[in-house]
């Protein structure tokens, strides 16, 4: 049995791919189903964030685990597996529970330290054993993964300034327009996301911030927090005019404003320029609405080069997240490699223990005449003996699990000692 990683990021394919590979919240179950009813795969979980989607699994066998999950997205995406075959990395083993942990310390997103990851982390694993598709083995795999974010987090700066997703946009447009006070900001998208952009653009002084989203309870919930006002979403094009910066990030199946709405704004602006940052996946702007006169557009391809730019003042904190992740891949191997050879232990010890009994049983008349303090002392010899001869086997057991000594020793233990 292999842990097996199979996925795409930011890093690896263009974000047009990315995005049709995207498994929302709504679709998670049928994605979970799905990969469940493959032929090499077992336990599975899926992490899809705007960063990323990952299918993690306890497999077979690792080609067929691969097949089986690039046949998955290719059905998913309608992507021909040709397309994106080249573009997958996977892992196996000891380098997946690598590659999880990295994610989950925040190394591996596009802003480093980001503390949303975290949580996206603990969510697909609780949903995919809601859904019955994450047992034991991806259990341990992602408790352990949880613990190893927070001790980053805990141990090491990694997590101080700009560590999310939303503030690393508000950041780019602040950039972007050499500052942020004073300005009229409208947001599109209330959940996590949008709350975060909002509560961030408040605390760089942006003077009005609008909020916009499918729940209304939710953009008036996010607009008090700051002291703005809600937008209708069907008022986005009467509300384009007014701002200078739209900040979108809601978790729309397909775009909120098109190139012709947003055009329509243009022309009723004077020719006052107009930023829009996007950082939802899938977008929530056509992608030619960045051909407008007087409309710069951004997006999360733009957002992870500017959050690479800050990665050089803290390459200590993240060497020293490093170090954590590797000494916590090797206590979770030594803790696997633990519960494999600890079932063989334990059927020796009991084959050892109904042997000696069956001895005593087939002695007990010659013993029937010893006092009790006797049959204690000859119960207390015969378990010492057990125990001094099981001794030395269960230690090089021990210590030779997880490499292939040890799997040797196993199979000769079971072997010699005839155990199930």
């Amino acid at each position: 049995m292999s842990v097996v990683v199979v996925g795409l990021n930011h890093r690896t394919v263009p974000l047009e791919l990315l995005e049709r590979m995207t498994v929302s919240g709504a679709t998670l179950p049928k994605a979970l189903h799905d990969l469940g009813g493959r032929s090499h795969l077992n336990e599975t979980v899926v992490l899809s964030t705007c960063m990323r989607t990952e299918v993690y699994a306890e497999a077979e066998r690792f080609h067929g685990a691969l097949a089986d999950v690039r046949n998955f997205l290719g059905e998913w995406s309608g992507a021909p597996p040709e397309a994106f075959s080249d573009l997958l990395y996977s892992y196996f083993d000891d380098a997946a529970v690598s590659h999880l942990f990295t994610v989950a310390s925040g190394l591996d997103s596009a802003v480093i330290g980001e503390g949303e990851i975290l949580g996206q982390v603990r969510e697909a694993w609780d949903r995919a054993r809601e859904e019955g598709s994450a047992g034991p083995i991806m259990g341990r795999l992602f408790r352990h993964g949880l613990e190893v974010g927070k001790r980053a987090r805990t141990e090491t700066g990694i997590s101080r300034g700009v560590t999310s997703v939303s503030q690393a946009a508000v950041a780019m447009a602040a950039q972007a327009l050499g500052g942020l006070r004073g300005a009229s900001v409208l947001v599109v998208g209330a959940g996590e996301m949008g709350e975060g952009m909002a509560v961030a653009l408040a605390d760089r002084g942006a003077a009005r911030i609008l909020v916009s989203s499918r729940t209304g309870a939710r953009a008036d919930a996010v607009a008090e927090r700051v002291r703005g006002a809600k937008v209708e979403l069907g008022e986005l094009e009467s509300a384009l005019p007014e701002v200078d910066v739209v900040l979108t990030g809601t978790g729309a199946p397909r775009t909120v404003l098109g190139v012709d709405e947003v055009a329509a704004a243009v022309a009723r602006r004077e020719g006052r320029p107009l930023l829009i940052v996007d950082i939802a996946v899938p977008r929530d702007v056509e992608p030619a609405v960045g051909g407008l006169e007087g409309v710069r557009l951004l997006d999360m391809d733009d957002l992870a080069a500017f959050a690479a730019a800050g990665v050089a003042s803290r390459q200590g904190e993240v060497e020293r997240v490093r170090r954590i992740v590797t000494e916590e891949v090797d206590r979770f191997v030594a803790l696997s490699a633990a519960r494999k050879v600890a079932p063989v232990v334990t059927a020796l010890h009991e084959r050892a223990e109904s042997i000696r009994r069956a001895e005593l049983e087939r002695h007990s008349a010659r013993l029937a005449g010893l006092e009790e303090r006797q049959r204690e002392a000859v119960e207390a010899m015969t378990r010492g003996l057990v125990a001094k001869l099981l001794h030395e086997p269960t230690v090089r057991l021990k210590d030779e699990a997880g490499n292939a000594r040890g799997e040797r020793l196993a199979e000769a233990i079971q072997s010699l000692f005839d155990l199930d």
